[in-house]
């Protein structure tokens, strides 16, 4: 592998992992479509939908580790959002990522697509009053939590992207969970997802070792620089952020699906 390829690979990760850390994201909404479609632009072998996923399965639970670490003080971290949708998520997660390998590419890309959509269009529903409520007064329906999570632990383990970018507008629309602590709890959440997409995709051979190291190694820098950031940034402009991220990812996937 020449320098090239792991500076590419690097920046991949960097910028994924920066903004994966301040929106509370595990960062393969832009990781996913950046290893993708950017190693061939510069003439190296491009990554197969099963490689690109396998590769951030393993650097999504890197990334979110580091992000949790810088939230861990100030109440942000809801223990008990946290368990009611970490531990069903980790149990669809395992199953999708375990069942992707029976799937072809194409399947896995549309997987990808439909959740980017549905994720870009609660973002933009309106959120007023959410930041209104003191931490420690957030109260949320927890069989419909433990529910959803559930659900986006299959579809995001089929795609190793572990749901965050799924999981934060439904806390924000769905469970009126606040802004930062969406973020925190999600970057928690995410952790757990993880290790279940990423026993699947290495259980099943799709992880190809040498970039996923790679992009650790820029997760463990970058991750914990964005969740710096994410605390000091303001949560509507956060909010926008996301948004517009989700929806731009959404639009370039089902563009190359559809022609």
């Amino acid at each position: 592998m020449d320098i090239e390829f792991i500076l590419i690979i690097f920046l991949i990760g960097f910028v994924g992992s920066y903004i994966s850390g301040m929106l509370g994201v595990g960062g393969s909404i832009i990781k996913y479509p950046m290893l993708l479609y950017i190693p061939p632009l510069f003439g190296l072998a491009a990554f197969s939908a099963h490689e690109v996923a396998g590769i951030s399965a393993v650097q999504v639970f890197f990334a979110t580790i580091a992000g949790v670490w810088v939230y861990r003080k100030g109440g942000y971290l809801n223990k008990s959002l946290i368990a009611y949708m970490g531990v069903s998520i980790l149990i669809g997660s395992f199953i999708g990522g375990y069942g992707s390998k029976l799937m072809p590419e194409d399947a896995i890309n549309i997987v990808y697509g439909a959740l980017a959509l549905i994720a870009a269009v609660m973002m933009f529903i309106p959120k007023k009053g959410l930041d209104d409520v003191a931490l420690d007064q957030v109260r949320f329906n927890k069989p419909l939590a433990a529910a959803l999570a559930l659900i986006v632990g299959v579809a995001a383990g089929i795609v190793g992207a572990a749901g965050a970018f799924l999981l934060v507008p439904i806390m924000l629309v769905v469970l009126k969970i606040p802004t930062r602590m969406t973020i925190a709890s999600s970057l928690a959440i995410t952790f757990i997802s993880s290790i279940g997409a990423a026993v699947g995709k290495i259980t099943t051979g799709q992880v190809d070792y040498y970039p996923a190291l790679i992009m650790v190694i820029a997760s463990l820098i970058a991750s914990p620089l964005g969740a710096m950031t994410g605390k000091k940034v303001n949560t509507k402009m956060l909010q926008v952020v996301l948004a517009i991220l989700i929806l731009a990812t959404a639009v370039k996937i089902w563009t190359d699906i559809l022609f």
